[in-house]
């Protein structure tokens, strides 16, 4: 096989998921009109845009959640509107979800809402079941009795936490994001950013972060896809949106509130 092939079956097989002209809209408004993204395998991929401009609502798309008009999604290879049933539970037991402000169930203690998935999905003894979901509260760094509470009593960063300990109850290979640190903190959002690096180095992940924050673009994304005009604009590394002549990309990373300083001392020696 000629090295061109190679390289290109390569980074195919790289590619987990796979998303091609994607249209989404509602009540007779596009909101997403032939979008196109990729997801690498092990990589953390941000996905920015102005407020309203439709970043959730291709997460939502991708998972399902939501209807698209047009386009196909491909997760591990898999056309997931093609897939059998079969198929479409064995990749949906691939995936891990955090949704935006934990969603965690209030009437359920953090050990019961960690086991949620296990429970939809696996036939597993509730001894079995409480063990590898207190692995998960201490994977994601929550003290052992943070697992009799319930989500009232606890922390903003605490809520985040036991919602990533949900999303990784059953070891998925792909984990979605939506602003996971919207309403932490400075020391709380940084402390979230180094973990989901620590787990994705740990565990293997893929990580797809939606994201506002600029600080977890800098310090936590291999790789940033912009979302602007119903498509993404502009994707490529922190370095490439710092060069970006993209208006709103310009005016984001190199605006005002960017972070130009911190760009200058990770290209020193």
């Amino acid at each position: 096989m000629p090295a061109t092939e190679a390289a290109r079956d390569q980074d195919q097989q790289d590619i987990v998921l796979s998303a091609r002209d994607i249209t989404v809209g509602f009540s007779g408004k596009i909101i997403l009109d032939h979008l196109s993204l990729d997801i690498r395998r092990g990589e953390i991929l941000g996905f920015v845009g102005a407020s309203g401009a439709g970043k959730s609502v291709l997460l939502r798309t991708i998972l399902g959640l939501n209807r698209k008009q047009s386009g196909t999604i491909r997760l591990f290879g898999v056309d997931v509107e093609q897939a059998s049933d079969v198929e479409r539970l064995r990749i949906d037991m691939r995936l891990g979800v955090l949704f935006q402000h934990g969603a965690l169930f209030s009437a359920l203690t953090v050990l019961e809402n960690v086991q949620v998935p296990m429970r939809e999905y696996l036939d597993l003894p509730k001894k079995l079941m409480n063990e590898l979901a207190m692995l998960k509260i201490e994977l994601v760094g929550l003290p052992p009795d943070a697992a009799r509470k319930y989500p009232s009593e606890l922390s903003g960063g605490m809520v985040k936490r036991a919602a990533l300990a949900r999303a990784l109850a059953l070891d998925p290979d792909i984990v979605f994001l939506d602003e996971p640190t919207s309403g932490l903190d400075p020391i709380s959002a940084a402390e979230f950013d180094e973990l989901v690096v620590k787990l994705r180095d740990t565990m293997d992940l893929t990580v797809y972060m939606v994201t506002h924050d600029l600080d977890s673009l800098f310090t936590a994304c291999d790789r940033i896809a912009v979302l602007g005009n119903k498509k993404v604009l502009v994707e490529g590394t922190i370095e490439d949106m710092m060069k970006s002549d993209e208006p709103w990309v310009k005016s984001y990373f190199r605006g005002k509130r960017a972070r130009q300083l911190d760009l200058a001392a990770r290209e020193q020696p």
